[in-house]
């Protein structure tokens, strides 16, 4: 069952992974190690992602995902903490009191 809060989490979301630009984008050394031009289109991958079902995002948040790009298995994750980046969130629905961070790994990183 979706709730208003989960779909104005999905919404923020969307937004800051297709965007990068609500919040903070943390590419892992393995990501950062890659040619420039894996790196693109490892971002295109995780800003173009769409591929979310019950079994990738049972809570229909869309804050996690999986592509491979490249060659590369890539997972993405998004994350919810306090302004300070301190603690987690305690509304992510609420983008006043929330800093989204995502966080781009090599699946062989994880």
């Amino acid at each position: 069952m979706t709730t208003i809060q989960t779909t104005r989490i999905r919404e923020l979301n969307d937004v800051f992974r297709t965007t990068w630009l609500t919040g903070t984008v943390l590419l892992t050394s393995g990501i950062q190690s890659l040619a420039d031009a894996t790196q693109s289109h490892i971002v295109e991958g995780v800003q173009d992602f769409n591929a979310f079902t019950p079994d990738n995002d049972p809570h229909g948040e869309h804050d996690f995902g999986a592509v491979t790009v490249d060659g590369h298995k890539v997972f993405w994750k998004i994350d919810y903490y306090d302004l300070s980046v301190q603690f987690g969130s305690d509304d992510p629905a609420n983008p006043a009191v929330t800093k989204r961070v995502l966080t781009v790994m090599l699946a062989e990183e994880y």
